[in-house]
């Protein structure tokens, strides 16, 4: 059975004035459907840049990903963001919600960019708030939302479009305990209970204990949990 995602030879170099500074080098990676992966590493070790560039984000400078087999790295811009609509949820680390919509509003936001009627929109927000145990915040703007209740939000909006991948970028960095737990509770159900497949960066051991296996970056390359921990 071929890997949801499929990652080979991967390279990313960012240019920086006259210098070149090489962030990820020759990655290798499958994420089976239904996954639950955890990315770990120091910081500048590459784990967000690998995650941008699976949820099609970013391009990289050389190599392959395919995802569904679909090798996005060969897609043009339109055609990219035409994919990341359809295909990736993403969930980050500050919520990047709207101030001014309704939790309701800000878990439309992706469906605007699909041919569904605005009741039809509806109906779809108002189920992603359930799943994420909010219905009865649907009328709240973030201000009158917790830190946890937004990033509640925040998932919803990620999972309104069913996506084939949620990608999540330290989506407790911001949170208390408690209220990282409970995101990391909804994650876990996502995977298991829906079949969603996650990506997710974290410098948690806590949050990546609740995924299904960890993988560890240093420098630009993947290592084993033994070489992370030297």
């Amino acid at each position: 059975m071929s890997a949801l995602i499929q990652v080979r030879d991967l390279s990313k170099v960012y240019t920086r004035g006259k210098q070149q500074v090489e962030v990820l080098h020759n990655i290798d990676l499958d994420v089976q459907q239904g996954d639950f992966l955890a990315l770990m590493g120091p910081s500048g070790s590459g784990k967000t840049t690998l995650l941008n560039l699976m949820g099609g984000l970013d391009a990289p400078s050389g190599g392959a990903i395919s995802v569904g087999g679909e090798r996005i790295d060969q897609l043009g811009g339109s055609a990219l963001a035409k994919w990341r609509a359809s295909k990736v949820g993403f969930v980050f680390q500050f919520y990047n919600l709207m101030p001014t919509l309704s939790a309701q509003k800000n878990v439309e936001l992706p469906l605007l960019l699909t041919k569904l009627s605005a009741g039809e929109r509806r109906k779809r927000a108002a189920i992603a708030l359930q799943l994420v145990g909010l219905a009865d915040r649907a009328s709240h703007k973030p201000t009158e939302l917790s830190g946890g209740q937004q990033q509640r939000v925040s998932i919803a909006r990620a999972i309104v479009s069913d996506p084939t991948l949620l990608v999540c970028d330290e989506p407790t960095g911001d949170l208390d305990r408690q209220s990282a737990e409970d995101v990391l509770t909804l994650l876990q159900a996502l995977n298991r209970e829906h079949g969603k497949t996650i990506v997710m960066v974290t410098h948690d051991p806590r949050a990546a204990a609740r995924a299904s296996r960890t993988l560890h970056l240093d420098k630009g390359t993947l290592v084993s949990a033994a070489e992370a921990a030297a």
